[in-house]
């Protein structure tokens, strides 16, 4: 079961949408990836007790790419688990904090818990971004469910800022709802090889914490449009489950 497509026009000062092979440093796609599309209509309607997922469809991009070199700083610790988080706020263990510039230890030495990372991002990104829900079950009422998305998405409102690739990159928002009147997508063509498509498996699970899988496609940009498949498509191309750690 599908809902109805739905298109939004999203913007915002930078974006990154980082290419995996380039491993420590951040370099980014010159358009906006499958996951990070979805990762919009996500911050605006996505409910965990509901099976479904959003099904991007296509993305038009309305300026041409432009990248800027930003240099970052990044803790280097990772955040701890999910059972000591709560451990924490239960008060049964003491808080460790993460320190940026080392710890208790070392602080006022040379040792730092951050790092210098370059980042080759974009700026002054514009797209239209066309998506529909994916009903996993056939017990829900997708109208049901448009209607939800349509009245939040209307008022501008949304579960928690939506971003472009990284948190501190926010992503502003409009519906569009009349799409007889819309301006065209620039005016080009790329081939720009395998791209990431998704780093979940959408088909089976609706927990945010599950295992990731990777996924990839083939992407092309044709008059300023990148056509996405279905995630079942044969095309998309997905490794194997990746162990929890």
């Amino acid at each position: 079961m599908r809902g109805n497509t739905h298109c939004l026009e999203v913007w915002g000062d930078f974006a990154c949408f980082t290419r995996p092979e380039m491993k420590v440093e951040r370099f980014s796609y010159p358009v906006i990836t499958p996951s990070a599309a979805r990762g919009i209509f996500d911050a605006i309607y996505w409910k965990r007790s509901y099976s479904f997922y959003w099904q991007v469809e296509r993305v038009e991009i309305l300026s041409p790419p432009q990248y800027i070199a930003l240099r970052r700083n990044e803790v280097k610790d990772k955040v701890p688990s999910e059972r000591t988080i709560l451990s924490w706020r239960n008060g049964k263990t003491e808080i460790e904090p993460l320190w940026a510039d080392g710890d208790r230890d070392t602080l006022g030495t040379d040792q730092k818990g951050r790092t210098q990372r370059q980042t080759m991002a974009l700026k002054d990104v514009r797209y239209r971004i066309y998506a529909h829900l994916v009903f996993r079950g056939n017990d829900q009422n997708p109208k049901t469910f448009d209607s939800q998305f349509e009245r939040l998405a209307g008022h501008g409102k949304c579960f928690y800022q939506p971003y472009f690739g990284c948190r501190e990159f926010p992503a502003y928002y409009a519906l569009v709802s009349d799409k007889t009147q819309l301006h065209p997508p620039i005016a080009l063509d790329l081939d720009l090889g395998w791209m990431l498509y998704d780093v979940f498996d959408l088909s089976h699970t609706n927990d945010e914490n599950a295992p990731p899988r990777i996924s990839v496609f083939h992407a092309r940009i044709s008059k300023g449009e990148m056509k996405v498949p279905e995630y079942n498509d044969p095309d998309i191309k997905k490794v194997e489950e990746v162990p929890h750690a």
